[in-house]
């Protein structure tokens, strides 16, 4: 110690990290499906008959017959179909990571003092940053 007291001057330094991470992940799936179908049927049926005899008998004992007969049969029967079926499936995935680091150096200098006594006058104090 002196008569001025006590005076110290230094020197620091130092560092500062900071890490930040940051992770995530997304998913998404859809589908959609459809189904058509149609129908159809039609049935047709026709039947026809016709019939015409004569007969004839004369007083001297003749005979005439005669017989015409037309028969007509038709059956029809038609079936449509139309069947589809469609279909959409969709899937993605996502995945993000970010990383991010900070480092940032300090230096500084200081002095500081005590009192400082000077006989009786007002004390003087000396600090700086």
């Amino acid at each position: 110690m002196s008569e001025y007291g006590e005076f110290n001057t230094g020197y620091e330094s130092g560092d500062v990290e900071q890490l930040h991470t940051e992770a995530g992940s997304e998913q998404d799936y859809q589908s959609d499906f459809g189904v058509y179908s149609q129908d159809s049927a039609s049935a047709e049926s026709t039947d026809f008959e016709t019939g015409k005899h004569v007969e004839y008998e004369g007083a001297d004992g003749s005979r005439y017959e005669s017989t015409d007969y037309t028969s007509y049969s038709h059956d029809e029967a038609e079936t449509n179909s139309v069947f589809a079926a469609e279909g959409n499936e969709q899937y993605s995935a996502s995945e993000f990571s970010s990383l991010d680091a900070l480092r940032a150096q300090f230096e500084s200098a200081f002095a500081e003092g005590t009192q400082i006594s000077d006989g009786g006058q007002a004390g003087l104090s000396i600090a700086s940053n």
